[in-house]
């Protein structure tokens, strides 16, 4: 049976009872009011989602870490970290048999491209690979890919339904809202999460559905975790107005911060993707980093929350336990340095963890960096002798937002998630602060986030911004006329006439033996010998052709489109494929009215 929806596509048979149940809704059910049941059916099965991930990833790690010493250094962190890579890399390549790393960054992908449409195995694959990777020391998070979990949730129970491409957006910000309230007990910051990171638009459609699916979600978190913050703290240092100087140098320097954790990130990658072709370099390559990284610097093991609950408790020196440095935990120059290190190391293990096999994202790294920095920062400062006592536990949350939202270009998300997930509020404007200038810093450098990067460079981002929103909507494919009837350089000036009279267009492509596109015959521009018989047998096509001098290739984005456009003032451009041949054209007026369908299609409010 074919899919309706996906042309081409076979999907499974569908029970009759299915069908009718459907037909029932469609009479019964109103389409909004369906969304909002399915967003509170996408909050519980997200919420469900992120308590087993968290579960498993406890469970692993606890199991192979709880008899580790503090003392001195641990070989088992040389072997751990390899071996959760080389059992995600066999899980990910024999069982999944599909790419699932970078999970949000397909979340926008699916979002943009493919019509909100992710394949059903990605409800429960990434749980699995990323719950291996990190229990066994991968330096990843579990955020990436508990939101492509509940991303595939909500658009696999929307695709149940039926639901057109708008309101399956919807429905994957749902889900994408929930992974992140139910692992972090964030409502708040999973919408805004959907807002900033994934775009979506807050309108009265979206609003209710994210709301609800966030808040069940987190409700689900507490249910089965009981009420304790993420991370404990406890406010005990009032926020003066003397120390904003501080906060303000503070946010500039985690956006820089930012910058290079994005730059380490994108590096390591194109590292990962040109240099090593295999997947036994790779794996090789990337366990040996990692393995390394880890035995030096155990905080790098896993997600690190252990560590920032420890720096959030004003306990610098357990920094260090569990490596060959615990001799200097007392030592604060060595301590400094040490967290300074682990600060410019992280992007390499997380890059390394994920180029190597493993499967995790950066949202855990970017919050730990985050910690790391405004401890450092406000550590650092307290020991130069400037005379100022900083609280390096209040500077190290406000390192957490500033770090994140820098990295994921999200301030909003930075400053809420951080203050649901320690109960900071009484440090709202100190966050607030911090925050902004990071994100304002590195957007001086990076346009983009570190998850929208990769789409954007592709063309394939879908924003706020609703031109280039809906021209990233549009295919090139869905525009291109092919109507148009072609004309040979040897043909005369008789047979010229003759196809005019079959044609209802005023232009012709000329073609040669290859159907390369040569040169475009315009009606205007023969009208005045098109009735001189004397000429029909003389005059041959080469001769009165115009050269195509400016051509569009079926892979060009539509905003390259659009400046071709703009940039040569044409109404019509003609279209050819990556070896030369002629494909067909392009017409302003068939954009428009693409333009103004899918932008009715996707405002329906």
């Amino acid at each position: 049976m074919r899919d309706p929806y996906l042309p081409g596509r076979l999907q499974a048979p569908v029970h009759s009872w299915w069908m009718k149940m459907l037909a029932w809704r469609e009479k019964h059910i109103k389409e909004k009011s369906l969304v909002i049941m399915l967003s509170l059916v996408v909050g519980i099965l997200a919420g469900l989602a992120a308590m087993v991930l968290k579960w498993l990833i406890h469970y692993i790690s606890s199991s192979l870490t709880g008899f580790v010493t503090v003392e001195t250094g641990n070989y088992l962190y040389i072997i751990y970290p390899v071996i959760g890579i080389l059992l995600a890399m066999w899980y990910v390549r024999y069982v999944v048999k599909d790419n699932i790393s970078h999970g949000v960054t397909r979340v926008l992908y699916s979002i943009s491209q493919n019509k909100s449409r992710l394949k059903p195995h990605n409800m429960y694959t990434s749980v699995v690979a990323s719950s291996i990777t990190i229990g066994f020391g991968g330096s990843v998070g579990a955020e990436g890919p508990i939101v492509f979990t509940g991303a595939a949730i909500g658009s696999n129970l929307g695709q149940a339904f039926r639901l057109s491409p708008r309101v399956l957006m919807i429905l994957v910000g749902c889900g994408a809202a929930a992974g992140i309230a139910g692992i972090f007990k964030a409502p708040i910051a999973g919408m805004l999460f959907t807002l900033e990171v994934l775009m979506l638009d807050l309108t009265t459609v979206t609003v209710m559905p994210l709301l609800i699916a966030s808040i069940t979600a987190a409700s689900i978190a507490y249910i089965f975790t009981g009420y304790d913050l993420e991370f404990f703290f406890v406010q005990s240092e009032p926020f003066v107005m003397e120390r904003v100087p501080f906060f303000v140098a503070l946010g500039v320097f985690c956006g820089l911060i930012s910058l290079y954790f994005t730059r380490v990130m994108n590096l390591m990658e194109n590292f990962f993707r040109k240099y090593l072709h295999k997947q036994w370099q790779r794996t090789l390559v990337g366990g040996t980093i990692l393995a390394s990284l880890v035995f030096l610097f155990p905080p790098l093991y896993g997600e690190g929350y252990g560590s920032i609950n420890s720096l959030l408790n004003g306990d610098p020196g357990s920094i260090v336990d569990g490596s060959i440095f615990y001799g200097d935990r007392n030592n604060v120059w060595f301590i400094i340095l040490y967290i300074g290190m682990i600060i410019a190391l992280k992007g390499f293990a997380t890059s390394a963890t994920n180029g190597g096999g493993g499967v995790g994202g950066t949202f855990a790294p970017s919050l730990y960096v985050g910690c790391m920095t405004g401890f450092f920062f406000a550590f650092l400062i307290n020991h130069l002798g400037f005379g100022m006592e900083l609280s390096v536990k209040n500077f190290a949350l406000m390192g957490m937002a500033g770090v994140m939202s820098g990295v994921m270009h999200a301030p909003l998300m930075g400053i809420f998630l951080t203050a649901e997930m320690t109960g900071g509020y009484e440090l709202f404007l100190p966050l607030l602060i911090v925050s902004t200038l990071s994100y304002g810093t590195i957007k001086i450098f990076e346009p983009y986030s570190i998850y929208t990067m990769r789409l954007a460079r592709r063309g394939e981002l879908l924003t706020h911004h609703k031109d280039k929103a809906v021209l990233t909507l549009l295919k090139m494919n869905s525009v291109i006329e092919t109507d148009f009837l072609t004309v040979t350089p040897d043909m005369n000036l008789r047979q010229m006439v003759d196809t005019i009279s079959k044609s209802n267009r005023n232009l012709f492509p000329v073609i040669n033996d290859d159907n390369r596109l040569i040169g475009v015959v315009y009606l205007d521009d023969i009208r005045n010998i098109m009735f001189r018989p004397d000429l029909y047998k003389r005059l041959h096509v080469s001769r009165f052709m115009t050269a195509a001098s400016t051509r569009l290739h079926t892979t060009d984005t539509m905003e390259t489109v659009m400046k071709t456009f703009d940039d040569t003032g044409a109404w019509n451009l003609p279209v050819v494929d990556d070896e030369g041949k002629y494909v067909g054209f392009v017409s302003k007026s068939k954009i428009f009215n693409s333009y103004r369908r899918v932008l009715r299609h996707y405002s329906e409010d």
